[in-house]
């Protein structure tokens, strides 16, 4: 994919708001940046656009192959085995999309339906599009649906969690190694304004502040590099920890991202399939950043869950099974659907496509065996 042009000509409902806050307030944090530019509650990119399929900007796992959703239904189905099979417990999902997960997980779960009997089902969504797109894929559920707009909301009990392409969209600050009086120190990356031609453009400079070192910032850093930095990862893995230690569960997430902490620019930004300027149109090209796996995982130790992987997702899904449900549903098909099936299987474990880049990662109770899919 290639970068789009920045078209300075056009300028959003959103940028306006932006411009309009940082010429009162001063510059913005990535962070704030982010958080408006998915979540302003009229011109936020989830509240407004449709993101998902090849008429959106991206394709998530479960739009590209059945399999995907199959496989993690079925580990569900496993793990809900190994919590005891409770009789009642929540299954939720963090960031539904349009509900194909979801959908593909209850359909898969039918094998068992003493699963689908006890499972309280709560899709986590704050877009009223796409509580509409759920409702709708998932009409002819068995499940007990519920939705909510904040994981809080749930009652507690024992959980089984799923978050794909979830923990990209948290926001991120930024910090930029820099000196002061030739000591190295940081500052943190900020957007402000750039007036040229009589026009006002977003545009990324530095805070007046400076920092020491950031927790978990690598000591090699040199002048320019860029450290990344999640506040609400921390937070959701806390609101997991007390769920998971009141009660037997865990929290699977698949995502983008890199398995030990390092340096540089991630942020980056989606359109029509296309990369753009991560300021680019805010509000209408989704803005993301590669997850801090290694950050996530010390967060989760210190709050007292367990941790397994992250492991690339080709490896997690082959020990699933991968090969052998695709092959037992190629031998149903046309030539012409069997092919499309190959070339999704092909973009969810390729190395060059979604194999290595995306990791799998879960977070458990104490005292629960092994997770499928996970090495020790």
């Amino acid at each position: 994919m290639t970068d789009l042009a920045l078209d300075t000509a056009a300028t959003t409902p959103l940028e306006e708001i932006l411009i309009a806050r940082i010429k009162e307030q001063g510059p913005i944090s990535v962070a704030g940046f982010m958080a408006a530019a998915l979540g302003h509650p009229e011109h936020g990119y989830y509240m407004t656009q449709s993101p998902f399929g090849q008429q959106g900007d991206f394709t998530t796992a479960p739009e590209i192959s059945q399999v995907f959703g199959e496989l993690i239904g079925a580990w569900l189905v496993h793990t809900w085995e190994e919590i005891g099979a409770p009789a009642s417990f929540n299954l939720i999902e963090l960031g539904p999309g349009r509900g194909t997960l979801m959908s593909d997980v209850l359909r898969t779960a039918k094998i068992r339906p003493d699963f689908l009997k006890a499972a309280q089902v709560y899709l986590v969504e704050t877009s009223p599009a796409l509580r509409d797109a759920q409702k709708a894929l998932l009409r002819n559920a068995t499940a007990a649906l519920h939705w909510v707009t904040d994981l809080e909301e749930i009652p507690g009990g024992p959980a089984l969690i799923v978050g794909n392409e979830f923990l990209d969209c948290l926001p991120i600050r930024q910090f930029v190694r820099t000196t002061r009086q030739q000591e190295p120190c940081w500052r943190e990356r900020l957007i402000g304004i750039e007036t040229k031609d009589g026009k006002d453009n977003l545009q990324f400079t530095l805070s007046d502040e400076y920092y020491n070192t950031p927790a978990g910032a690598p000591t090699s850093a040199r002048p320019e590099d860029i450290f990344e930095v999640s506040e609400a990862a921390p937070k959701i893995v806390h609101q997991l920890a007390r769920r998971l230690q009141a009660h037997k569960g865990r929290a699977l997430f698949i995502d983008y991202g890199h398995a030990q902490s390092g340096l540089g620019d991630t942020l980056q930004a989606l359109q029509n399939h296309q990369y753009c300027a991560p300021l680019y149109k805010p509000g209408q090209a989704d803005v993301t950043a590669h997850v801090d796996f290694e950050s996530l995982a010390n967060r989760a130790h210190e709050a007292g869950l367990v941790v397994s992987g992250p492991e690339p997702q080709a490896i997690f899904l082959g020990r699933l099974g991968l090969a052998a449900r695709a092959q037992a549903l190629v031998t149903r098909l046309s030539r012409d659907d069997a092919k499309r099936l190959e070339t999704g299987i092909r973009r969810l474990i390729h190395p060059e496509e979604m194999g290595t880049l995306f990791k799998v990662v879960c977070l458990s109770s104490r005292d629960l065996p092994l997770p499928a899919g996970f090495s020790v």
